[in-house]
């Protein structure tokens, strides 16, 4: 664009920077945050300031990302805090994890997200009598927590999956596909991430409720329901786990398939044993 001398706008600059993001690309996103502000004159909206935060707090840079909240020069919205909240969750950070979940419920007092990811932060650093003192007051507050689900179409007709779903008519089949997958992916060396089930339970009953995710349920059924080499597109309406993330690229080995996951997030696409995020997301 600058080459041909087209000027950015507000709306370029979010591109970039989400881009950035999700690249990991810290100092190139530093880079056209300064650009857009001084070069362009562009004044950086609640938008540009999310992506800035997103980019620091993927990139562990909490600290760095915690002051680019509190110096904005407008107040932060459900979308900062929530992108800092979400970034203490993945790093550990208990300190900081509480403060952008009570500044983020000053706003939006029924975010479930909020109880949901402290809950989890808790649960992650084994503090299981603060997570479920947090579950209680959700319970106590009536805020309901999102169910995760996932859902496949096939021949023009879609199948939504909860975990550990058994409301299937296939269920069974399905169920077997995904047993089988799972002892499979295993000899191939896959190891199934027992801390993502935030949960005080033992390692066995965490294993089957990995193996039992939605996204897991929505593959299998998609392999039993389509030919050999058929590329699955699968949905979700929250970020897939490091787990099922993890899984479904042994997955895509295993079957030779092409599986393409649009989360929460942004589009994985599954090929031969790797992702298109490069396990960054």
């Amino acid at each position: 664009m600058l080459a041909l001398g087209i000027k950015p706008d507000h709306i370029t600059y979010v591109g970039v920077l989400s881009a950035c993001t999700h690249g990991g690309l810290v100092e190139q996103g530093r880079s056209y945050f300064d650009l857009m502000k001084n070069a362009h004159k562009i004044d950086p909206t609640l938008s540009h300031y999310a992506c800035m935060v997103d980019l620091f707090g993927r990139a562990g840079l909490l600290q760095e990302a915690y002051k680019f909240v509190e110096n904005m020069p407008m107040e932060p919205d459900v979308i900062a805090w929530g992108s800092l909240l979400s970034s203490c969750k993945v790093y550990k950070n208990v300190d900081l994890a509480k403060v952008a979940a009570e500044r983020l419920l000053l706003i939006e007092p029924n975010n479930s997200g909020a109880y949901s990811a402290l809950a989890n932060v808790y649960s992650s650093c084994g503090k299981w009598d603060d997570a479920a003192k947090i579950r209680k007051l959700m319970k106590a507050r009536g805020v309901k927590k999102e169910q995760g689900l996932s859902w496949v179409q096939i021949q023009n007709k879609t199948h939504v999956f909860g975990v550990e779903d058994g409301l299937h008519p296939q269920k069974d089949e399905i169920y077997k596909m995904m047993d089988k997958i799972w002892k499979e992916i295993k000899k191939m060396g896959f190891a199934p991430d027992t801390e993502s089930v935030l949960h005080d339970l033992g390692v066995e009953v965490k294993d089957q409720i990995l193996r039992y995710h939605s996204e897991k349920l929505a593959i299998a059924f998609g392999i039993i329901s389509t030919p050999e080499n058929t590329t699955l597109r699968i949905m979700k309406n929250l970020r897939v786990c490091n787990d099922c993330h993890n899984a479904i690229k042994f997955i895509s080995k295993l079957v030779d398939r092409e599986i393409i996951v649009r989360d929460a997030t942004r589009f994985h696409h599954f090929k031969d044993g790797s992702c298109s995020c490069k396990d960054y997301w």
